[in-house]
C-alpha cells in the first residue's frame, strides 16, 4: 500500500471505548512536554490501545519487518530520559542503556519517543516502534522538568557517538544555535552517526499578542549541516492550523494523533509534534543501518529523503527507502559465470554410429567391385599366375619364383 493511500485510511487509535452509564467514552491521557515545579513525574497511564495504530500503516512496517527489525543499531535518545531503571518500561525491557541521571524520566517524552523508535510488543496491545529489536542508549538532553539546554544536547550527542550509536535521536529544539553544539554535530558527522531531530516545537511559542506564533522560523540543531530535520503530519496527511511553522525540513513523518508507551508500565498515552516525526524517522534509519550495514550516516540521511514519497516536504516511505536504488547507484555486481561447457548432442550417439554404418557398407561395395573384376580375369587365365598363359610354357625365369596352382 502506498503511503498515499494510507494516510487516507480512517484512523484507528484508541481502544474500544470504555464507558459507564451516561459517561463519555475514555480517551488515552495526552503525552507531557513539561513539568512544571512542584508537580508530581509522570505516572503509569491506566488505558491500553488494542488497535494498530494508523502510523504502522502509513510506514508499511508489516512489509519492512520481512527484511529487518534493527537488530545490531544502538540509537541514542537525547531527551528527558528513559525510564528504564527497574524495568519499568516492558516493551523496552533489556534494551536499554542509561547515560548517568537519564534512566530517570520524570515527563515522559523521552520514553514515548524511545517506543516510537523500538518499543517491542509486549502482548498487550500493538503499540510497537519503527525497529523493534534496535538498542536505546539513553542520554539527558533537559533538566529534570524537560526543559532543554544546549550545553546538555552538545554533551548528550557527543556522549551518543563515543558510546556507539549509529542514529542520534534530539528530542527537543533550542531557538538559538551555539558553537558547542555545532562542533558536536560535527563530530557525529565525523564517525558515521547520523543525527536526527524536530524541524519545529511540538507546540508553537507564545507571540506578543499571546496567541500562538505559527511563522515559520530556524530551530537547531535542526538548522545545521548534518542533522536530519523532519516536520509532523497527521492522519490526513496535513498539519493543524496551529502547528508551529518549520523552515525547509528535510522530511515529513506521522506526528499526529500518535500513540506510544509511558515513562512506567504496559499503558499508552496519545502525542503529536515534529519531535514524535523525528522518532519515526530515527528508527527508520536504524532499520536501514541493520538492513544495510556498509550504509553511512550521509548515504542513510541521501537513501531517507530520495526514497520518500513526492510532495512538498517529502514524505517518510520506510519499505521504499529499504528496497529502491537509487539515481547514480548501479545494482550489485553479479559475479562472472564459469565457461559454459557444452554436453555432448543428443543425436552424437546415433549419428556416430550412422557414420560406422556408413563407412562399413562403402568397404563393401569397393570389395564386392574388386571382386567383380579379378574373379572373371582369374577365370580367363584359368586360375594360374599372371606369370604364365594359357598354353604352360613359362614366362621368363624371372618369374618361375611364382607358385603354380594347377587348373
Amino acid at each position: 500500500m502506498s503511503l498515499a493511500a494510507a494516510v487516507a485510511i480512517p484512523v484507528l487509535l484508541l481502544a474500544p471505548p470504555a464507558r459507564a452509564d451516561g459517561e463519555e467514552p475514555v480517551s488515552l491521557p495526552p503525552l507531557r512536554l513539561r513539568t512544571a515545579d512542584g508537580d508530581p513525574c509522570a505516572t503509569a497511564s491506566p488505558k491500553t490501545a488494542t488497535m494498530s495504530p494508523w502510523t504502522h500503516r502509513a510506514l508499511q512496517l508489516s512489509r519492512s519487518w520481512q527484511l529487518t527489525r534493527g537488530a545490531g543499531v544502538t540509537v541514542a535518545v537525547v531527551d528527558t530520559g528513559v525510564g528504564a531503571d527497574g524495568g519499568r518500561v516492558p516493551a523496552l525491557a533489556g534494551r536499554v542503556t542509561a547515560v548517568g541521571g537519564a534512566g530517570e524520566d520524570c515527563v515522559g517524552h523521552g520514553s514515548f519517543a524511545a517506543g516510537l523508535i523500538a518499543a517491542a510488543p509486549t502482548g498487550k496491545g500493538t503499540v510497537t516502534g519503527v525497529a523493534p529489536a534496535a538498542r536505546i542508549l539513553a542520554v539527558r538532553g533537559t533538566d529534570d522538568r524537560g526543559v532543554p539546554d544546549g550545553e546538555l544536547i552538545a554533551d548528550g550527542i557527543r556522549t551518543a557517538v563515543d558510546k556507539g550509536a549509529k542514529v542520534v535521536y534530539v528530542g527537543q529544539v533550542l531557538g538559538s544555535g551555539s558553537p558547542g553544539l555545532t562542533e558536536a554535530v560535527s563530530y557525529a558527522a565525523g564517525r558515521d552517526a547520523l543525527v536526527v531531530a524536530p524541524a519545529a516545537p511540538d507546540v508553537a511559542p507564545k507571540g506578543a499578542d499571546g496567541r500562538p506564533d505559527t511563522r515559520a522560523r530556524a530551530y537547531w540543531p535542526a538548522r545545521l549541516p548534518g542533522v536530519l530535520s523532519v516536520v509532523d503530519h497527521g492522519p490526513d496527511g496535513g498539519r493543524p492550523k496551529d502547528a508551529p511553522g518549520a523552515l525547509a525540513a528535510d522530511l515529513s513523518a506521522p506526528g499526529g494523533a500518535v500513540v506510544g508507551i509511558g515513562a512506567r508500565g504496559p499503558g499508552h498515552f496519545i502525542g503529536s509534534g515534529s519531535s514524535l516525526a523525528a522518532a519515526h524517522v530515527a528508527g527508520a534509519a536504524a532499520l536501514l543501518r541493520s538492513y544495510h550495514p556498509r550504509l553511512g550516516a550521509a548515504a542513510t540521511a541521501r537513501r531517507l529523503t530520495e526514497a520518500a514519497y513526492p510532495d512538498h516536504t517529502p514524505r517518510l516511505d520506510v519499505y521504499a527507502a529499504l528496497t529502491s536504488l537509487l539515481s547514480g547507484q548501479r545494482a550489485p555486481a553479479e559475479p562472472a559465470p564459469e565457461p559454459a561447457a557444452v554436453p555432448p548432442s543428443a543425436a552424437e550417439g546415433p549419428k556416430n554410429r550412422a557414420l560406422f554404418i556408413g563407412g562399413g557398407a562403402l568397404f563393401l561395395v569397393l570389395l564386392v567391385g574388386a571382386a567383380m573384376v579379378i574373379v572373371p580375369r582369374g577365370k580367363a587365365r584359368g586360375w594360374r599366375p599372371a606369370g604364365q598363359g594359357l598354353s604352360g610354357k613359362s614366362r621368363p625365369a624371372r618369374d618361375a619364383r611364382h607358385a603354380h596352382f594347377p587348373p
